[in-house]
């Protein structure tokens, strides 16, 4: 059964102006209208990106350090504050309510949370915008980096309108990783301060841990749902969430064994996707 609790009593003992009065209902129902949108922006995107690289084919490269250090770093304050902010709501919730309503309660859609999971997938079609940097400085554009932008949008806005419980931890996960990456990619453009190749080593794993765990998450809440426990989401949203998590397992295992290792004069010239230098 679904948790009938007030949000604003939880663990929030300050909440922002802009976090007040969230209504996600109206939300919901523009997504439920509008979600299908998403493949219209994410076939503009592909046209977009494979046109702007043949734009690009016999002209300069362009420097653009201080618009990518200012763009990764908003971001980066953009995704710690909605990760502080679930994090805070998640710890607080398993205590109370166990690990299954956690996982199969839709409540998190709901104020200060409701508010910050809205936001995320709301980010998921600027974020596109991180391919514009990878086109007009003429680095490589692997399958990896816009298959993943593509895929999330789409599950992303497609999800919201279910209110789909497990997003809980999608949503989790991929505030917390961003945080990391962008604060990464602001460091690695503005030149502040040497970035060691541990550090980008420690995101990707991150990232392999992060699909690995969204393919756990899926096959507890399939599990729950078969032993005709309440779970907030389908068995088709599942199926096709799983095959997403570990198709981007796959693609960055790929990756992680390409780039840190084979010998160096075993590689391909692999350009490293979190480099934005």
């Amino acid at each position: 059964m679904v948790v009938e609790i007030n949000r604003t009593s939880l663990q929030f003992s300050n909440v922002f102006e802009f976090e007040k009065g969230f209504d996600h209902r109206p939300k919901v129902n523009w997504f439920a209208e509008n979600w299908s949108k998403a493949f219209l922006y994410s076939a503009i995107y592909v046209v977009l990106i494979f046109g702007g690289k043949f734009f690009m084919t016999n002209r300069p490269r362009y420097d653009l350090r201080m618009p990518l250090t200012i763009w990764s770093m908003t971001l980066a304050v953009f995704s710690w504050m909605g990760a502080i902010r679930l994090w805070a709501d998640y710890v607080f919730f398993v205590k109370q309510y166990g690990f299954k309503a956690s996982m199969c309660d839709p409540i998190f859609y709901q104020g200060v949370t409701g508010f910050w999971s809205w936001l995320f997938i709301c980010s998921k079609l600027p974020e596109l915008g991180d391919t514009i940097f990878i086109i007009l400085r003429k680095q490589r554009l692997i399958f990896l980096h816009w298959y993943h932008h593509i895929t999330v949008l789409l599950y992303a806005w497609y999800s919201y309108a279910h209110l789909v419980a497990p997003g809980r931890y999608f949503v989790l996960m991929n505030y917390t990783v961003h945080a990391l990456m962008y604060t990464y990619y602001a460091l690695k453009a503005s030149k502040i301060m040497p970035v060691p190749t541990w550090v980008n080593i420690m995101i990707t794993t991150l990232q392999l841990l992060q699909m690995i765990v969204g393919c756990i998450i899926n096959g507890y809440a399939y599990m729950f749902r078969k032993q005709g426990e309440v779970c907030s989401t389908t068995d088709m949203n599942l199926r096709v969430s799983f095959l997403m998590y570990f198709s981007y397992f796959l693609l960055f295992a790929h990756f992680f064994y390409n780039t840190y290792m084979l010998p160096k004069s075993s590689q391909s010239i692999e350009k490293d996707h979190l480099k934005k230098q």
